[in-house]
């Protein structure tokens, strides 16, 4: 949790991406998430929660579906959804916060 908050703290926007290894959605945007680093470089960072092994974290962020994408910049939530989310749209949100 510590280590969560000190990298949502950043003045580089994070997206988080509470997913679960059994979830079929969520190994959907595995592929999208990497094209989503390639594009957006060391502008944004990524970083996968998996929410059965992280269940406080997943409680603190009322993640009652997955996959949930938030992204932060400096400890605050600047966005946030649920399901499959395409490039372009995780591109564009993570843009406006550069």
């Amino acid at each position: 949790m510590e280590k969560f908050n000190e990298l949502i703290n950043s003045e580089i926007p994070v997206l988080v991406d509470f997913y679960a290894t059994w979830c079929g959605p969520c190994q959907m945007m595995h592929p999208i998430l990497e094209d989503v680093a390639k594009n957006v470089g060391d502008k944004a960072r990524i970083i996968k929660i998996d929410i059965d092994k992280n269940e406080q974290l997943s409680s603190v962020y009322n993640v009652r579906s997955v996959p949930t994408l938030m992204i932060f910049k400096n400890g605050e939530l600047k966005w946030r959804a649920s399901g499959v989310q395409q490039a372009a749209v995780l591109e564009s949100e993570l843009s406006k916060n550069y």
